[in-house]
């Protein structure tokens, strides 16, 4: 007995960044339709498969995928249910399709302008014209530099020194930051106690860069965990009063360059692993409940660029290479 092989390939197009997946099916149409007319005419009919069924209406009207492919639609979107509780207030919606948002910062040229004042009989030529005026032209370099190792069983925030390991591990931070040639513009460090010592060492290989102290990059809760830490359990006032201050500092330090930058800057935080996970996340636009996910070690270098467009750049994350391996800790 000849036997005919009918043969259906399944794929599906897993959804990334960008979102958006298609589920498509490669069947030979024709050669089905005449496995299930022999299998009508021999009598078999009632046991075998009732024949494919047009997807839509409108699907039946389209001329057929080359190669004759079967479009099936995406699987349906996971239940609400599995989506994180409601966000606080002070943070955007995320879209949640990947879609990039070109004023994530505010900074839009279309955003900073008065269109009202634009000429009516002229349109878009004076939008257009106008337009140079509000872009940016420099990039930016944002380096988020993690405090060395300090002693963790200070009863406060002045106990909270560095140890002799983490002072050798701002030395060699320092060192590799000088050692990349660049002209920095300045220091941003945090007011706690181990983030200004790190700062102070740093400091010592980068003469003449200026440094400024901030409360708002002190170390917190920025947003409760998705998944949760098992041993790590905030109090819900702890996100509400440090995770306002975090999206603070976020829009304060993160964001292109002005329109009167001429030329590129090279800039300097020193600050906490929450602050930064947090801020990685804000800053490529993904889910800001996700920071708890990365690791990052003591005294590392994390390297974001800001292009005049707004597009955002991750050179290097938690960055500890320039470190011998007994040297590295992440307490």
């Amino acid at each position: 007995m000849a036997f005919r092989r009918v043969v259906a390939v399944a794929a599906a197009a897993a959804c990334g960044l960008a979102g958006g997946s298609v589920l498509f099916s490669a069947v030979p149409v024709a050669k089905q339709h005449q496995h299930h007319q022999q299998v009508d005419r021999a009598g078999g009919g009632g046991g075998g498969d009732p024949p494919p069924e047009p997807l839509s209406s409108s699907s039946s009207s389209s001329p057929p995928p080359p190669g004759g492919l079967l479009l099936l639609p995406p699987p349906p979107p996971p239940a609400a249910s599995s989506c994180p509780a409601t966000a606080p207030g002070w943070l955007e919606k995320t879209n949640g399709c990947g879609y990039w948002d070109t004023n994530w910062d505010r900074r839009e040229p279309l955003a900073l302008m008065n269109l009202k004042k634009k000429n009516q009989e002229t349109g878009e030529e004076e939008v257009s014209a106008r337009l140079s005026h509000y872009k940016a032209k420099a990039t930016r370099h944002i380096f988020l530099i993690r405090h060395s190792q300090y002693h963790m069983d200070g009863q406060n925030d002045k106990d909270r020194i560095l140890t002799q390991l983490g002072r050798e591990q701002a030395e060699l931070t320092g060192k590799r930051l000088a050692s990349l040639g660049l002209k920095y513009d300045k220091i941003v460090h945090s007011s706690m106690t181990r983030a200004t010592e790190t700062t102070n060492i740093i400091s010592k290989y980068l003469p003449g860069v200026s440094k400024l102290s901030t409360d708002l990059l002190r170390e917190g809760a920025p947003i409760e965990p998705n998944p949760p830490s098992n041993h790590w359990k905030p109090e819900a006032v702890q996100y509400y009063e440090d995770g306002a201050r975090i999206e603070a500092a976020f829009r304060n330090f993160i964001h292109r360059a002005g329109v009167k930058q001429e030329e590129d800057s090279y800039e300097i935080f020193v600050c906490h692993a929450n602050v930064i996970r947090y801020i990685v996340c804000r800053a490529l636009q993904f889910p800001p409940e996700g920071w708890l996910r990365i690791s990052l070690n003591n005294g590392s270098i994390t390297h974001l660029v800001i292009r005049p467009s707004g597009r955002v750049a991750l050179r290097t994350l938690g960055d500890t290479g320039f470190m011998p391996p007994e040297k590295i800790t992440r307490n």
